[in-house]
This record gives structure tokens, sequence and C-alpha cells, in this order.
């Protein structure tokens, strides 16, 4: 693809970004926000939500931790626990099976991004009746999901209130994305106690995915004044608590305000789209099930370095908000990027991608692009040899 018809898919995408409804989820944050929702959702209607989730949440009880608020509430629930990094076509499929089976009336998404976009899925075929395949895409849910609630345990995917899902075609290796406002939770609630015992490795590669959806939200061509207003919250919290929430995993105070860093920038990035670091994450994911939140924190000072000089004066306002400020656009846009390699040092995050083989780098780089320019408002076009140069520097 040309850069010419790529600007015009950009424009496209903004003229759809002004019909994105305004709407965000009945949002509850604190120490009892799981069980200040579990109330609301009783107090709905909802009978006997289905639990989407993974089995190390089962283990770890944060699961039953959420079955007892419900019941608490009077609220009866079901579980699937057999989400996965990058989830399937199948495991998907599983889950809508259970809740046929358990008679389920709505969904509770419990868990990082995984189960936020298995959840979803699962919500929006209840309702549809139609397989995945029949919902790829935009716009594809023509029925409003199942009552959908959202529990993150992670600070990173903002999920909990965006407007889509990310599915793996696991024969393929392609990521199928699904877009609908529909997709949006009812409700959220950001309780930073079920974070506490999220292991440093986990609490980085979030607080990472957040950083990014944030900072590729502010350089997009499609950022308004409210996205930028919510991108810059993400980032300044970010940077002031992703060390903490890192070396001290019980500090309910940093734990607290990533995920509402988490929050805000998926509040601005669900408005604006991301760009080429998450196309080349996805790929990451498919290829060598890496981490989606390790994937985005190793491509990004590297798409950033090239996106620099388009971006400069997007990244040196990046710098101002850290306290980094610089001469001239280009020096704020030179200390933020280092600014954000020295975070992730801090909190232990590789240069490279160990698992990234030579072999594969001609094929990432044209799946990551064919993504990037059909969907991505970037600052600056990429091609295929571009994308095969930062890979090279990531192996």
């Amino acid at each position: 693809m040309n850069k010419l018809l790529h600007d015009w898919t950009v424009r496209i995408g903004r003229s759809v970004a002004k019909l994105l409804p305004d709407r965000v989820p009945v949002t509850f944050v604190g120490a009892d926000a799981v069980g200040e929702m579990c109330d609301s959702i009783a107090h709905g209607g909802s009978r006997k939500p289905l639990i989407v989730t993974d089995q190390l949440l089962v283990e770890i009880g944060i699961v039953g931790r959420v079955i007892e608020a419900l019941s608490a509430a009077g609220v009866d629930s079901e579980v699937y626990s057999g989400v996965e990094p990058d989830p399937t076509f199948e495991q998907v499929n599983a889950g809508y099976e259970l809740l046929r089976s358990a008679d389920c009336d709505s969904v509770i998404a419990l868990g990082g991004g995984s189960p936020m976009d298995a959840a979803k899925m699962v919500a929006a075929m209840g309702s549809n009746g139609a397989p995945l395949s029949k919902l790829e895409g935009r716009f594809k849910v023509r029925v409003p999901p199942l009552p959908l609630f959202a529990i993150p345990t992670t600070a990173g995917t903002g999920s909990e209130v965006t407007l889509a899902a990310v599915i793996s075609d696991s024969q393929t290796h392609e990521k199928k994305f699904f877009l609908d406002p529909k997709l949006l939770p009812q409700m959220a609630a950001l309780d930073p106690g079920l974070m506490v015992g999220l292991p440093p490795a986990v609490t980085a590669a979030t607080g990472m995915d957040a950083l990014t959806h944030a900072v590729e939200s502010f350089v997009a061509r499609t950022a308004t004044p409210q996205t930028e207003a919510w991108a810059k919250m993400a980032v300044r919290l970010v940077f002031a608590n992703l060390p903490v929430a890192y070396s001290d995993g019980g500090n309910l105070e940093a734990r607290k305000a990533m995920a509402l860093a988490s929050y805000y920038a998926g509040l601005a990035f669900t408005r604006t789209s991301v760009g080429y670091v998450h196309a080349i994450a996805h790929t990451f994911g498919a290829y060598y099930r890496t981490p989606h939140g390790l994937a985005n924190a190793i491509a990004l000072p590297h798409v950033l370095e090239f996106s620099k000089d388009e971006a400069a004066d997007r990244l040196a306002a990046l710098a101002e908000i850290i306290g980094e400020p610089g001469a001239t656009p280009r020096e704020g846009a030179d200390r933020f990027i280092a600014a954000v390699r020295e975070l992730m040092g801090k909190v232990g995050i590789p240069s490279r991608l160990e698992a990234l083989e030579q072999r594969d780098i001609a094929a990432i780089a044209k799946q990551a692009c064919s993504e990037a320019y059909l969907n991505y408002p970037v600052p600056r076009f990429m091609q295929i040899p571009d994308c095969e140069a930062l890979l090279q520097r990531m192996a």
C-alpha cells in the first residue's frame, strides 16, 4: 500500500472516530469496588453471570473473592477459566458453550486483556447467536451483547473501557479484530487490592502496555483535546507510579494509580486507535506467544525513534509532562525516548526479544505493516523494509 492510500484511510478513521459514543462504563474505584459492582449487578437483575477468566486467578483465590461478592449480593455464578494469553477462537467457543449450557444471562470479564477480550466475544455470541467469523471486523455486532461487566486484575490493557477485542487464529497465527461500540462493558471495577499479588514482571509489562496505549494515542493523527488530556494523565501516572508498584507490590496507592493510568489510556486509545508498536507486538504474540505488554514495551522505543521527526512536538510535550523538558522539540523528543528506555531498565524490561528468529523477520514485517496500513493513524508511514530494519534491532 502506498502512502496516499494510507492517508485516505486515516481520514476515514477520523470520520469513524467522530461516530464513537462518549459513553464510559459506570466505574467503581477503590478497595470495595468489586463489592459495589456486584451489588449493582444484582440491582440490574442479572441472576447468573458467567465469569470469564484464567486458571491462575482461580488458583490464587481472586475468582473465589468475586464469587463470594456475588453471593453476598444474592447472585449465582458460573466460571469459565479456560482463557490463555492471546485467546483463540477455540477458547472463546468453549466459553460460549458453557454460557449456553449453564443458562447464564450475563458475563463478567475477570483478569487482564485476554479474559477481557474473550469475555466480550462470549457476550456478543450469547446475544447474536452467531459464530465469531460473522462478528469479525468493524461494527458487525448486530445485537447488543449480553450484559457485560469488567474487573481488571492488571493495570495495562484498559480493556474495561475499550470498544474492541482481539482473538487469535491458532491455524494462521493471525490476530482477528472485533470493533464495535456495543462491546463496551456496562460497568467496571478498579480494585487495587486485586492487583497486589501480581508478580513484578507482570506489573512491569502491563504498566508499559498502559504507557504504550497513552503514547500511541497522543501522537496519533486522530487525537483530540479530550484524548490528549486522558493520555497525558496516563503518562504522568505511569512514570510516577510504575517503579513503585514494581518494587513494592503491596503499595495500594501505587496500584490504584496504575489502575487509573490504564483506565485513562484505554479511554484515549479506543477513540484514536494505536500504531506500529501494536502492529509489531501483535505479531510477536501470534508467532511466539509473547505477552502483549512485554511485546509493546520492547517495540515502543524503536518505533518512537522511527517517528521522532514527525512526532517531535508531541513527544516533547510528553517530556515536559514527566519533568524532562528539552530546549527544542527534537531535544524534548530525544529526552522522552531516553526516559522510556530508563523506565524499562528500572522495571526489568529487556531491550530485545530473545524469541525473535531471523527467519521470521520478513513475514513479521509484512504482517505488521499490513495490519497498520488500514487501521492506524500513525505520524510517519512505514514501509516493509523500514519495519524489517526495526525488527533487526529488536532481535
